[in-house]
């Protein structure tokens, strides 16, 4: 079958999310909802919303508030019952009263939300996660769980760093990838006959690391794929929903992915192309709302970084502290949290996307240039959504930088220090910024409104958030 792209679409009206934000809400409607009492925060924006004297961006910043309050229950969908059934299984007898503890310390996620307590979804795997002492106590009964990422790379790391040296390389072990990616919207998720618009993540070109990328098969005829410059690339399709029936979206794409070591401050530096202070300047500023130099950043770069001024030796001290700090937990959907890494110094947990972008913030703050970069890790043993980092060091260039797999278990400097300046080769890059437009332009806000992994669907009626559909990543190695 031969694939066609077809010329953008063009649509009525888009409605401008970007430009409403948090001051379109009044003080009292956020003073409501800092309380828990969502129920009267909506109640009250939808009476505003209704006023004729509201000006339209201000609606729209409230229609989008509504929604992420209902994304808010949605990620604190736990009762008290439930979370205590399910810790009881390898914590025998705890009570209600054990509970508060860890929610004073933050180790147990919870909102009161219109007077009764919510967990987090993932509360409890997030709390052997996040307390040692939690999680020594679950291992002491039920033993410690293999961690098989960590046993791959413990084989993995050792041996592209000694093919790099043995060979001088930068870039080695090549992997061959196929991978088959599904959008599913479930049956009856909008009306038959409607059409359902939907983005698929789709590989950027541009860097050493990815190349070959082409595009075997798509579902749809035709198709619009996103430009290079779209810092989050996009194959674009449409469908007509039909009764009863599942709506699937698939793509079939390959590429070449190649472990890149710098070795920095190992090695000497190279040479790298010059960028002028100006170019750099973008990525040593704020950029509201997840990375703010804020009071309490402030303080904190002050305790890692102290006096130092060589911006290796500050990144590496950065680097360190969250490794050692910050331990890795599942996140609350991003589209819910104000700023992601104040969220961070707040809670001292953290995913891989919220773990980068406090790292990001601290290094641009100390004057280290600071970008993301994310899509999927896909390794043998472990798929999954991922985002990373990359930062920029005079004599290397852009070098990746990967917070969340941290310093490793090893008494080697060019294990332990790898994913500082390097990356391994089991990656799929579909973005380098974040909070990006999707091309063609989506009419309601993202159910993802920072990273762009998973997809994002629409239909005339809406957004369609991720309990509307489900995705599937496939992948089949060549080496």
């Amino acid at each position: 079958m031969t694939l066609r792209p077809i010329r953008p679409l063009i649509f009525l009206f888009v409605l401008a999310f970007s430009t409403a934000g948090a001051q379109d809400i009044p003080d009292s409607i956020r003073t409501s909802i800092d309380a828990g009492n969502f129920s009267a925060a909506r109640q009250a924006m939808q009476l505003l919303i209704a006023a004729e004297r509201v000006p339209a961006v201000q609606k729209l910043a409230l229609h989008f508030e509504i929604d992420r309050l209902d994304r808010i229950r949605r990620d604190f969908r736990r009762t008290q019952a439930e979370v205590l059934k399910a810790l009881d299984a390898t914590w025998p007898g705890i009570t209600p009263a054990d509970l508060v503890k860890y929610e004073s310390d933050g180790s147990l996620e919870m909102k009161v939300i219109d007077g009764e307590k919510r967990y987090f979804a993932n509360a409890v795997p997030n709390l052997f996660r996040i307390n040692t002492q939690a999680r020594a106590y679950r291992d002491s009964i039920a033993g410690t769980p293999e961690d098989k990422l960590d046993a791959f790379l413990g084989a993995y790391i050792p041996g592209v760093v000694a093919e790099s040296e043995k060979t001088g390389r930068r870039l080695v072990s090549p992997v061959e990838f196929t991978l088959t990616y599904t959008l599913s919207v479930k049956a009856d998720a909008v009306p038959d006959g409607e059409t359902i618009r939907c983005w698929l993540p789709y590989p950027r070109e541009g860097h050493d690391r990815q190349s070959g990328i082409r595009l075997i098969s798509m579902s749809e005829k035709t198709y619009v794929l996103a430009d290079n410059s779209a810092m989050q690339r996009t194959l674009y399709a449409e469908k007509h929903a039909v009764k009863g029936r599942p709506t699937v979206f698939r793509m079939e794409i390959a590429y070449t992915a190649s472990c890149d070591r710098y070795a920095v401050g190992i090695a000497k530096p190279g040479t790298s192309p010059a960028l002028s202070p100006d170019s750099l300047k973008i990525f040593t500023s704020e950029r509201p709302p997840h990375i703010v130099f804020t009071p309490e950043l402030k303080r904190l770069s002050a305790s890692i970084v102290g006096s130092e001024h060589d911006p290796l030796a500050k990144a590496r001290l950065i680097f360190t502290w969250i490794s050692a700090n910050i331990p890795w937990a599942s996140a609350l959907e991003y589209s819910t949290i104000p700023n992601i890494s104040a969220y961070c110094i707040a809670n001292k947990h953290g995913d891989c996307g919220i773990k980068s972008l406090l790292f990001m913030t601290l290094c641009r703050y100390n004057g280290i240039p600071a970008k993301w970069q994310s899509g999927w890790m896909l390794h043998p043993v472990e798929v999954n959504l991922h985002d990373w980092a990359e930062i920029f060091l005079d004599g290397y260039g852009w070098v990746p930088v990967d917070q969340s797999f941290g310093v490793q278990d090893s008494t080697d400097p060019r294990v332990q220090y790898f994913y500082l300046g390097g990356i391994d080769a089991y990656r799929l890059i579909v973005n380098d910024d974040i909070s990006r437009d999707l091309y063609p332009a989506k009419i309601f806000p993202r159910s993802e409104t920072v990273d762009f992994q998973r997809g994002e669907v629409e239909w005339k009626g809406g957004n369609l958030y991720f309990d509307a559909w489900s995705y599937d990543m496939k992948v089949r190695y060549a080496q």
